[in-house]
């Protein structure tokens, strides 16, 4: 008997994308039949680069995983899982903080919208490692050269470097 293949989105900024973000795509993709790493806009966050840069990262890190795609969107993340026909929303965790905030978005995510969110413990040595920590300690002048993948490091030097300097 043949299953309906399941189909699972990976949604976030992935501002940039970490090798803890990585990690969660190759154990991810063991799960589903496919799964898209979804590139969402948040207008709250303070961004390096555009969704296109982003997407682009992605798709050239993934490439060698055919089952996985990447996608941008710029709506609520359940509007866009049921766009794309997702059963499944995947969910990295790091820490107990992660888990509860996991919790309630998950909770709302069934209620609202009927899709199911399946977590995913972060390997050890990412479980410190969020975006928002490497964009703050790049600029700060810091070397985050061991928490992003090593094109996405080129990239954010390139990035910082082009940036006009604050007096």
């Amino acid at each position: 008997m043949k299953h309906k293949p399941i189909r699972a989105i990976f949604p976030g900024s992935f501002d940039p994308i970490t090798n803890g973000h990585l990690d969660v795509i190759g154990r991810g993709v063991k799960l589903f039949d496919e799964l898209i790493v979804a590139v969402g806009q948040n207008p709250l966050k303070d961004v390096l680069f555009t969704p296109d840069e982003r997407v682009e990262m992605i798709r050239q890190l993934v490439a060698d995983k055919p089952r996985v795609s990447v996608q941008s969107y710029d709506c609520l993340t359940v509007e866009f899982a049921r766009r794309v026909g997702a059963d499944v929303m995947l969910r990295g965790l790091r820490n107990l903080t992660d888990v509860q905030y996991e919790f309630q978005l998950a909770m709302t995510n069934r209620t609202v919208a009927g899709i199911e969110t399946v977590f995913i413990m972060t390997s050890e040595e990412y479980g410190y490692v969020n975006s928002t920590m490497v964009r703050e300690i790049a600029l700060l002048g810091g070397d985050v050269s061991r928490l992003i993948p090593a094109p996405v490091y080129d990239a954010l030097r390139r990035r910082l470097e082009s940036r006009p300097s604050t007096p």
